[in-house]
């Protein structure tokens, strides 16, 4: 199976910006997780969040992480895997089981930047995103406490970008280029006992 290109980082760091900047470069499918799960449930992220709370939006959330894993789409001519840009929610590593289902299914590249960035492109849609809306902490406190929490989950991808300084497309620039060195040595990584 060939590796999937997969984004995931801290939310306001780019990746549903980044991943359609490389799926419309490489022509490759474009597959954002969270768009995914709204218009499977037919409920925004935050109205999901709202009505049913974090943990049963994190089981959707590993759901479709694992469909997006064990998935297998080939070309009906040549049959050769289908290659695909996948943005994760901001959370999705937090979660062991989707670190290793998105380990199976290709190289993953955590986006990350400092935090008064991700403050100051989060600041508008901030009441929106229900991590950040949590605990109705001053923004930067809260960002900086949610980095904090999530680092070592973080640390798991093999590639870091940070995207602090960079434009979508040198965001999008970096990506290829990591993904296209670390896949040369890529395998997936065996799926766990059952």
């Amino acid at each position: 199976m060939a590796p999937k290109l997969i984004l995931t980082g801290f939310m306001a760091t780019g990746k549903s910006a980044v991943a359609r900047a490389i799926a419309r470069r490489l022509s490759w499918r474009l597959i954002d997780c969270d768009q995914r799960l709204a218009a499977q449930s037919g409920k925004s992220i935050a109205e999901v969040f709202r009505a049913h709370g974090e943990a049963h939006f994190r089981d959707l959330e590993g759901a479709i992480i694992q469909e997006l894993a064990d998935e297998d789409r080939r070309c009906p001519q040549c049959t050769n895997p289908l290659p695909a840009v996948i943005a994760t929610g901001g959370g999705a590593l937090v979660d062991a089981r989707n670190f290793e289902a998105l380990s199976r299914a290709g190289v993953i590249i955590c986006l990350a930047a400092r935090p008064e960035v991700i403050a100051r492109r989060a600041g508008p849609h901030a009441a929106s995103r229900p991590m950040l809306a949590a605990g109705g902490k001053p923004l930067g406190e809260r960002i900086a406490e949610l980095i904090d929490a999530r680092r070592d989950a973080y640390a798991r991808a093999p590639i870091t970008i940070d995207t602090s300084d960079l434009s979508i497309e040198q965001a999008a620039d970096a990506a290829i280029a990591a993904y296209a060195e670390y896949a040369k040595t890529w395998a997936p990584s065996a799926p766990p006992p059952s």
